[in-house]
């Protein structure tokens, strides 16, 4: 496939990701890419593909950021009196 079908795949799927957060509609992604796959089951796959890497992605940082608060924290100088 193109790379203009992946970057438009992969823009839309950031757009769906942020919209889905920010209204609460765990649906949304769902909805859109059935939407996509009525006209190009080939799109479709390729924003369910960009969706599962970011999400994943945002996964991951989420745990990453966790794990380095918790080693900073275990590392802090003791307080002085």
């Amino acid at each position: 496939m193109s790379v203009i079908t992946e970057n438009l795949a992969d823009k839309l799927a950031q757009d769906v990701i942020k919209a889905s957060e920010e209204t609460g509609d765990e649906q949304l992604i769902d909805e859109i890419a059935r939407a996509l796959g009525t006209s190009s089951p080939t799109t479709e796959e390729m924003f369910r593909t960009f969706v599962r890497v970011r999400l994943a992605e945002q996964r991951a940082r989420r745990l990453l950021a966790q794990k380095l608060a918790r080693h900073q924290a275990s590392t802090a100088p003791e307080p002085q009196s």
